[in-house]
């Protein structure tokens, strides 16, 4: 079984994870996320459809004296995330909780209405080209057979929103050409929109898009200069990417 699963280090070695070697893995998205989050000493942040804990995780081991939830359907991937923040002593900082984010009510059933103050996702979604960005299979990422993309995504901003505290903030990455689904259904929960484009070298078009809102904002939405990963020549990240992904810098999103 141990053959399974990879043990890969995150933040430039200062977390160590455990995750399948097929199937999902979390790369550089689940890091930029968690370094966009407006993350401050002494609040909580939910990582929803945490996998195996990497975004929340990596949110813990930036800011100091935080907790997170660590919300994820999948049995394996919980036990992995339980695992995870207990093998990188962060155990008494996590709570993993087994739900489903999709599902109508799912928040309040499990006692999390208005719990946190500042939320992660990822969204599943269909890419095949994920590999210019992360890891991830592209299989991975596509909604279930009952689910359409667009109905899968507002079943997570839905929990996302019953999570939050009033005024909490939604960080999310998703795919680039997907931008207008994502503001259609950021737009009913969350104000104050920034989108910030996610290009692998400055001449590419940009492959995804990391978007922040805050719960009950009204205010504008702001799109933000280019977020470029690689330099010119494609063969390294760019200093400023480097210092978020390796030493856990915060990514600023017009703060």
């Amino acid at each position: 079984m141990a053959d399974a699963f990879s043990d890969d280090a995150f933040l430039g070695g200062r977390l160590s994870i455990l995750q399948p070697k097929t199937g999902h893995r979390s790369g550089i998205e689940a890091v930029l996320i968690a370094a966009a989050a407006p993350l401050e000493p002494g609040e909580t942040v939910a990582d929803i459809g945490a996998g195996v804990g990497v975004a929340g995780l990596c949110a813990l081991s930036r800011v100091a004296d935080t907790k997170a939830l660590l919300l994820e359907a999948d049995p394996q991937s919980v036990e992995l995330a339980r695992k995870n923040a207990g093998r990188n002593g962060m155990a008494e900082r996590v709570t993993v909780h087994t739900i489903d984010v999709a599902a109508r009510g799912a928040a309040d059933r499990a006692g999390l209405t208005g719990t946190a103050d500042h939320a992660l996702a990822n969204p599943p979604f269909y890419d095949p080209a994920a590999n210019r960005i992360s890891p991830s299979k592209a299989q991975a990422h596509a909604a279930p057979a009952h689910a359409a993309p667009a109905d899968l995504l507002d079943g997570w901003l839905r929990f996302a929103a019953a999570v939050l505290r009033p005024g909490g903030s939604l960080t999310l990455v998703h795919r680039a050409d997907a931008l207008g689904l994502v503001l259609q259904a950021t737009g009913r929960r969350f104000g104050g929109l920034a989108v910030l484009p996610v290009h692998p070298r400055r001449d590419a078009p940009a492959t995804r898009v990391i978007v922040r809102g805050h719960k009950g904002s009204r205010a504008p939405l702001n799109l933000l200069p280019d977020l470029v990963l690689h330099d010119e020549a494609g063969h390294g990240f760019r200093p400023e990417i480097e210092a978020v992904l390796r030493f856990g810098a915060a990514l600023r999103m017009g703060d």
